[in-house]
């Protein structure tokens, strides 16, 4: 980039303007020759290149501050103008749908089907189960008017969908045969949140919730178990997060839970963050649906009942697990961009050769699948994207220029 300036000095400089939040960074050119560098002294300075960026919190001691800052610079979120909820902008949205498609696969291939339910829910579903609604009441979002006149019931914009699936369970089970009966739903909830933080706790937020009906307790249990299991694999093989799975204390339980699982990890500022649950339900869920169905023996029978979750808030901990003070750092295998290629590109000059070797090189990984991008941005300094891509935690950076080819 600076083969034209032979007899010369390059010195980086970095200035910090604390006022401003702001560091900008550029290059100092100092040059023998007045003629290669326009000064106001007798060949003295010239400033090429400037970089103005925004400069992150230190991750080791402001961490929270450090949080919210990359998951905004890094395009993950933006300010929703309703409270406690979350824009997940494009690349956001493309990491929540390779973790999606990932999880997906496997919900399918251990015997699962997807489907859908209403977001709202009557109200006196939620009240069958009085834990239920003990441990979910404060955060329900309720519809009282509709079409211009109050409900006759109102309605629960949905926190979880135990409730409803199970009262489509009892529509859907009569005998012995019809278990398990293994359903997942991709989908959003509401649970008003007082102290909102994106990815981790939102009022809205979007997750899968998988709910089963098994004809024995030992069935019911494993499947808790399995689940557990595959969310564990997917933190260790895809997010690259080490994770502590184990049963949740009586008092930390899913409200209607005999038993809790759960997967945890931790941050870097030291604390846990739970990352998903699988519960094993009470009968009473059952019970209150009057969900029975005809066993082998020809007796009335209740089945036994599973559900299971994950959600957004695993973006959150790629962030926060994997994070530097150069912004995200994204596991290959969830990466959006996996590969970003940046052409190094002359002013005033023809670059078509260079940018159809970036073209060829994109061309190649994508045949071998990875996820490949090009910034031939004509407008921004190679310095300005290579902080843009670092921000964004692109694993793998191809600079090529003329020298190159």
């Amino acid at each position: 980039m600076f083969s034209c300036l032979k007899e010369s000095i390059l010195c980086p400089v970095f200035f910090l303007l604390p006022s401003a939040g702001m560091a900008i960074q550029g290059i100092l050119i100092v040059t023998s020759r007045r003629h290669e560098a326009p000064s106001f002294y007798n060949g003295i300075v010239l400033f090429l290149h400037w970089n103005t960026m925004n400069k992150l919190p230190d991750i080791k001691t402001e961490f929270a501050q450090w949080y919210q800052e990359v998951i905004y610079q890094a395009e993950l979120v933006d300010e929703s103008p309703v409270r406690g909820t979350m824009i997940i902008r494009p690349y956001g949205c493309s990491i929540w749908e390779i973790i999606t498609q990932i999880l997906d696969k496997r919900i399918k291939q251990t015997g699962h089907e997807n489907a859908i339910f209403p977001l709202f829910i009557p109200e006196s579903f939620i009240k069958r189960e009085a834990k239920h609604i003990e441990g979910f009441a404060p955060e329900l979002a309720i519809v009282t008017h509709a079409g211009g006149k109050e409900l006759e019931e109102p309605l629960v914009v949905r926190p979880t969908s135990e409730t409803i699936i199970h009262y489509m369970f009892a529509r859907w089970i009569k005998s012995w045969r019809d278990l398990p009966l293994k359903i997942n739903q991709w989908c959003n909830v509401v649970r008003w949140e007082m102290r909102p933080r994106p990815f981790i706790r939102t009022t809205e937020f979007f997750w899968q919730e998988g709910h089963t009906a098994h004809a024995t307790l030992q069935e019911a249990e494993q499947e808790a178990h399995m689940m557990m299991n595959e969310y564990v694999k997917l933190a260790q093989n895809y997010l690259a997060i080490p994770v502590i799975s184990g049963e949740k204390t009586p008092t930390e339980r899913f409200p209607g839970a005999e038993k809790t699982l759960t997967f945890e990890a931790v941050m870097q500022d030291g604390k846990a963050l739970q990352m998903g649950t699988s519960h094993l339900l009470s009968q009473k869920f059952a019970e209150s649906f009057e969900i029975k169905f005809q066993d082998k023996d020809g007796t009335l029978a209740m089945p036994f009942l599973a559900s299971w979750g994950v959600n957004t808030r695993l973006i959150g901990a790629v962030v926060m697990t994997h994070g530097d003070q150069k912004g995200l750092v994204m596991p290959p295998r969830i990466a959006p961009i996996q590969v970003i290629i940046i052409p190094i590109l002359k002013k005033d000059q023809d670059n078509s050769a260079v940018l159809q070797a970036a073209e060829s090189m994109k061309i190649n990984l994508e045949a071998v699948d990875f996820r490949v991008r090009i910034d031939a941005d004509e407008t921004k300094t190679p310095g300005s994207k290579f902080f843009k891509w670092e921000m964004k935690g692109v694993p793998v950076r191809i600079e090529i220029g003329p020298r190159d080819l």
